[in-house]
This record gives C-alpha cells, sequence and structure tokens, in this order.
C-alpha cells in the first residue's frame, strides 16, 4: 500500500515541481506567475467552453500515451506514435469523405476502423522486424515515422487532395463526424472507454498476462510456452492502433479533414504522458488532461500575463525531466532514502 502511495506521489510531486520551476522561469522572463497560471486555469477549465478545449487537447494525447504505455508492458519502447497517428488521420479521412450515403451510425465508426487498422498495419512493421530480424524497435519506429509523415504529405497532396493551393483532404461527410455534446467531445470519453478497456485487457486476460510476462523476462515467458515474437507483433500492431484511433479522432472531431502538419508532436507527447501516468493505462487520462490543459491555457498565458508561448512547452520538459528522473523528485519523500541510493549506485558500498 505505501509503495503504491509513493509510486502515485511521484509524478504529482514532479509536476508540483515543474509548474514551481515554471514559476521562477516566468518572473525572470518580467511577468507575473500567479497572473500567467490564472490566465493558464480561465483558458483551460474556467467554464465549458474551455473545459471542452481542454478535453479535446486531451483526447489525442489520452490515445497516444495509451500507445506507448501498452508497449512498454511489453519491454518495447514504441517512438513511432506520430507516424502510426499521421496514417489514422489520413485513412480516416480518406473514408470518411470518399463513402457517402452512409447513416451516421455506421459511418462513423468505419472511418474509425479503417484508421485503426492502418496505424495497427504500421504498428506491425516494427514488431515483425525486432520478431524476425532483431530490429530495434527504437530505430525502426524512429525510420518509419519519417516515412510515414512523408507518405502521407504525398497521399494528401497527390492521392486524395482537395482542389485548390492548400494541400489537404476534401471535408468528411457529416456522417462520418464524431459529435459534441453540447461543449464537450464525444471524442474524448471514447478514448477514456479505450482506456479503461486497455486496463482491462492487461489486468484480467490471458493475453494481457501474457504480454506483461514478456516484458518481464521474455526468456522465461518463452520457457512457459508463450509465443514471444507473437507477443511482440500483436503488441506492437495494438500500439500502433491505438496511436493511429487518436489521429482518427482528431480527423473526424476536430479538424474535419486531413492536413498535413496539423498534427504535428502529437505522437511523441504521448511519451510525456506514458511516463508522467507510469505506464498505467488508467493514469494515462489525467496526465492527457493536464498536458491538454496546458496547451488549451497556453495563449491565454500570452494574451493576458504577456508570457512566452514557449513557457508552456517548458513546463511540459521540465515535468518529463522530473518523471525520468525520479531520484530527484524522491528526495522530498526521503532525503536519507535518496542518499543512500545515491552513495550505493554512484560509488559502491563500501
Amino acid at each position: 500500500m505505501m509503495n503504491n502511495f509513493r509510486l502515485f506521489l511521484i509524478p504529482v510531486l514532479a509536476v508540483a515541481l515543474a509548474i514551481a520551476t515554471g514559476a521562477v522561469i516566468i518572473a525572470l522572463s518580467g511577468s507575473s506567475p500567479v497572473d500567467a497560471y490564472k490566465a493558464l486555469i480561465d483558458g483551460s477549465l474556467s467554464d465549458s467552453k474551455s473545459i471542452g478545449r481542454t478535453l479535446e487537447k486531451a483526447t489525442p494525447l489520452v490515445m497516444g500515451g495509451l500507445a506507448v504505455a501498452f508497449a512498454f508492458k511489453a519491454g518495447l519502447f514504441n517512438i513511432g506514435g506520430q507516424g502510426q497517428l499521421v496514417f489514422g488521420a489520413l485513412i480516416a479521412g480518406a473514408v470518411g469523405y470518399g463513402i457517402t450515403g452512409l447513416p451516421w451510425i455506421i459511418h462513423t465508426p468505419l472511418a474509425l476502423l479503417a484508421g485503426a487498422v492502418a496505424g495497427a498495419m504500421w504498428g506491425a512493421i516494427p514488431g515483425i522486424l525486432k520478431a524476425s530480424r532483431g530490429a530495434h524497435e527504437v530505430i525502426t519506429t524512429i525510420m518509419l515515422n519519417f516515412v510515414a509523415l512523408n507518405m502521407t504529405d504525398w497521399l494528401a497532396s497527390k492521392v486524395w487532395r482537395e482542389e485548390g493551393v492548400i494541400v489537404r483532404t476534401p471535408h468528411i461527410e457529416s456522417s462520418a463526424e464524431i459529435p459534441r455534446w453540447g461543449e464537450l467531445p464525444a471524442g474524448f470519453f471514447l478514448a477514456v472507454v479505450v482506456a479503461f478497456l486497455c486496463w482491462y485487457l492487461l489486468r484480467s486476460t490471458t493475453f494481457g498476462f501474457e504480454i506483461k510476462s514478456v516484458g518481464l523476462n521474455p526468456n522465461a515467458a518463452s520457457y512457459a510456452g508463450i509465443s514471444v515474437k507473437k507477443i511482440v507483433i500483436m503488441t506492437m500492431a495494438i500500439s500502433g492502433l491505438l496511436a493511429a484511433l487518436g489521429g482518427a479522432i482528431e480527423t473526424q472531431g476536430v479538424v474535419g479533414r486531413y492536413e498535413p502538419g496539423f498534427n504535428a508532436g502529437l505522437g511523441f507527447e504521448g511519451i510525456t504522458i506514458a511516463l508522467l501516468a507510469r505506464t498505467h493505462p488508467l493514469a494515462v487520462i489525467p496526465a492527457a488532461v493536464l498536458i491538454g490543459a496546458m496547451e488549451a491555457g497556453g495563449s491565454m498565458m500570452q494574451f493576458k500575463a504577456d508570457v512566452s508561448p514557449e513557457i508552456t512547452d517548458i513546463i511540459q520538459a521540465l515535468i518529463l525531466i522530473f518523471v525520468a528522473t525520479p531520484i530527484l523528485v524522491r528526495w522530498f519523500l526521503s532525503q536519507k532514502e535518496t542518499n543512500e541510493l545515491s552513495v550505493s549506485t554512484t560509488w559502491g558500498s563500501s
């Protein structure tokens, strides 16, 4: 119980440290930290419209965080979320405008499914390369990001381009749009459902047990009769599906079409979300809402408190640093314990 509490407290303290450090940076830049953070809250949580904007920003972050966290459970590091996301966004857009005459109850899930399957297929490629040739997924997913970005740009500019000077696909049919409930995007609640499904799969199914077994010790998992190669391929495929679903929701619920560059960076932010959530599928939700609130309120900070828009990026980077180096955060929990750890790991015990 105490260990679980401490694991929960570490990311909370990491966020607090990042916000405090950000306040110092804001003060040094000549602005008021109090006014800046008040403007951040006003722009992200003050009314239903700002809350809706925060949840809109958080939706692809939930899916990107789930993609990275899910792969982590099998001991895999999927850095290809950006490429998988843009493929999902493009294919969902193509199905959304290319098929007409379908009712909403069929067209919307069909476009989502098409985008998700495209991402799963793209995510399976590094899984197959690792299982068959031993190629490290970090290298292959990074390389495939560039391939995906250039391929989707070509498809959007040559194959599915809307007539005009801007490179983008035509607007999707209204029957493929994900609705809003007042100011709240329905896509966010879909992402929450997916997070609970991932949590259940990993916690309560045989397949989830096999994934975690491979992540803990692939040799022992293989000895126990688990097909490590199959788990690696399937895990990377599901990870790609999750990232692509975030892109599909973005296309169908926010942008209404695929436009190159609009989703830039969303896939990479999934790494921050997953680390902040300690790779727990349910913890991904509040982590994504936090980052989404910072992005939604960043413009208000700039307008009301004269804060540079890069400040929110700095705070996010600080959160990542503090979470990724928990020894710095644990100092606030137990200075003695941290000192002992530092001595043992740095100098060796005498």
